[in-house]
């Protein structure tokens, strides 16, 4: 993966610090460790496989090998909880938004967390809020895309897909995550 690509994204915060792993149990459960340093306001993380990443309802997020996108943004938003409200779709109408613009693919939106194509979960989305009172500690984004994944198991087969699988082609991962905090950073001012 091409880190510099995303680090060079035109961002004021996130991506700027960004820490990669070849292989992590969860991104979101790494984040989660850290949220709490000083230096953890934007940062990404960014894994090229997890061994126990979090979907929705307890379930584990599969992540191929250098395939697909695993990713977690940590925040420390200087705002009021109820500002955050609907906060999962903001981010979800984001992603939406630079697959379109990037590849011209319309996504549909399945309320609260994810996203599907043909009918199909493609990506998954989990945020977390960590406050004392009305006070933000830090606010979590873990994103789950599959992008370049053609090995769906028998148990996912008939409700999961990635852009490859429906498009038949590879695409550029750093492309999109470039894309996503470009937009996520300019429509939510957090």
């Amino acid at each position: 993966m091409d880190l510099e690509k995303i680090k060079n994204a035109n961002t004021r915060k996130i991506g700027k610090k960004l820490e990669y792993f070849e292989k992590i149990s969860s991104t979101h459960k790494y984040a989660k460790e850290i949220a709490m340093q000083q230096d953890s306001d934007g940062k990404l993380i960014i894994a090229e496989m997890q061994t126990d990443g979090i979907g929705t309802k307890g379930r584990t997020w599969y992540t191929g090998k250098n395939k697909n996108i695993a990713m977690t943004i940590i925040l420390k938003p200087q705002c009021k909880i109820s500002k955050l409200e609907g906060l999962t779709i903001q981010i979800a109408e984001c992603m939406k938004k630079a697959i379109y613009e990037l590849y011209q693919i319309k996504l549909e939106i399945k309320r609260p967390n994810d996203l599907i194509l043909n009918g199909k979960k493609i990506c998954g989305i989990l945020t977390q809020i960590n406050t004392i009172s009305e006070k933000i500690n830090y606010l979590i984004i873990s994103l789950g895309f599959n992008v370049n994944e053609d090995n769906f198991s028998e148990e996912t087969q008939d409700i999961a897909t990635s852009l490859k699988k429906e498009y038949n082609q590879n695409f550029e991962r750093e492309e999109i995550i470039k894309k996503f905090i470009e937009i996520l950073e300019k429509e939510i001012e957090l």
